[in-house]
């Protein structure tokens, strides 16, 4: 048995497939950008953010507190800072929220 679809339906399918496609890439895609950003947090943090010892670590702390600090650096409101005012400033307001987000779900050793 043959089925033929009308031109707009089989037009219509095939763009929600390659959108369908194109979001789980997008999204795959921003994972990874995000890992890079962290990965140089990585070099005073920790891998993953869980070092301790003088530099605070940041695996499993508060979206919302580690947005707030970050964006307190990069708008030089934090006094006792050596080089996260100077590191944050390189970042974009949602790329400083998608780092806190990533952080806040790392779990701590």
């Amino acid at each position: 048995m043959n089925v033929r679809l009308p031109r707009a339906a089989t037009a219509a399918i095939a763009a929600s497939l390659l959108l369908g496609a194109t979001q789980q890439a997008l999204a795959d895609d921003y994972d990874l950008q995000r890992e890079v950003m962290a990965g140089g947090c990585a070099n005073c943090h920790g891998t993953d953010g869980a070092r301790a010892g003088n530099v605070p670590p940041l695996a499993g702390r508060d979206a919302d507190y580690l947005e707030e600090r970050l964006l307190a650096f990069k708008r030089n409101e934090v006094a006792d800072t050596t080089i996260m005012n100077r590191i944050a400033k390189g970042f974009s307001d949602d790329e400083l929220a998608s780092l806190a987000e990533h952080f806040a779900n790392v779990e701590q050793e």
